[in-house]
């Protein structure tokens, strides 16, 4: 089955504008900007046929053909990326059999999440996509709730019923639990990463649908999918030791800098 992986990046984000040129030092001392990062974690992932950066902005174009990146110009008209996502599919001509949507704000992504992505998304044909959940311990928890304490839109929850089918995403921190955990322990809170595998029937016809009551509250784009009905999976990844998060604000630099110096990521 043939993979096309897109990183759809726009300049005009609410919470952080010009966020995929903000750049992160890594543990060499070395500054890339988020979007060539995000490209980097990309080529790392094994079967994928084509890896594009999809934007309507020529600074962010500019940018990634400066670091060698395949650029897909979309529409100022894009609501988000799963919508940035569906027209490169179309600009390209088609013919996928699965598209990967990367956002461009997870860098520290691992090559495997997007793997075991596909996989079971190929495995499993009644569903329409899939997306990676990863099992929170007591420090992630920790910082999402520290996150919504402080007002601040941290990481994005899920949860999930039998055979990982999606139940609910949230920016809020759910399943609710009134206990606290040492940073080691494991948690019943599973951190959604933000990348998707879809179906191109479930991806044509996902742009065709109105924005429900859900993902307007929310704002989390894969909720139009469960409110017309389509079934999500969820499908649990390891960390393997590595640690994840995504930058979501500009507090977040510091601390995804500090986790690639841990990692000894350049």
């Amino acid at each position: 089955m043939s993979v096309l992986l897109v990183i759809p990046a726009r300049y005009a984000s609410s919470r952080y504008p010009g966020k995929p040129l903000a750049e992160l030092t890594g543990a060499t001392g070395e500054k890339r900007t988020l979007i060539e990062r995000s490209w980097r974690a990309a080529c790392k992932v094994q079967g994928i046929d084509r890896v594009v950066v999809a934007t309507d902005d020529d600074r962010i174009k500019e940018a990634a053909e400066a670091f060698g990146a395949e650029v897909v110009m979309t529409s100022e008209s894009c609501g988000n990326g799963t919508e940035r996502c569906a027209e490169a599919h179309q600009v390209l001509g088609g013919g996928y059999d699965i598209v990967v949507n990367l956002q461009g704000d997870a860098p520290l992504t691992p090559h495997w999440f997007i793997e075991d992505l596909v996989s079971a998304l190929r495995e499993a044909p009644e569903m329409g996509l899939a997306t990676p959940v990863l099992q929170c311990d007591g420090a992630a928890l920790n910082s999402l709730l520290t996150d919504r304490k402080e007002g601040r839109v941290g990481g994005t929850t899920a949860v999930f019923g039998t055979g990982g089918r999606a139940l609910y995403f949230s920016k809020e921190v759910i399943p609710f639990c009134s206990e606290r955990f040492a940073d080691d322990a494991s948690t019943p809170v599973f951190h959604h990463v933000g990348v998707y595998a879809y179906r191109p029937d479930a991806l044509a016809a996902y742009s065709d649908w109105e924005v429900g009551p859900l993902e307007q509250l929310e704002g989390l784009e894969q909720l139009r999918f469960l409110e017309n009905g389509r079934n999500v999976l969820c499908v649990e990844v390891a960390a393997q030791g590595r640690e994840f998060w995504e930058l979501n604000n500009p507090e977040d630099v510091g601390k995804i800098e500090a986790m690639m110096s841990k990692m000894g990521e350049a």
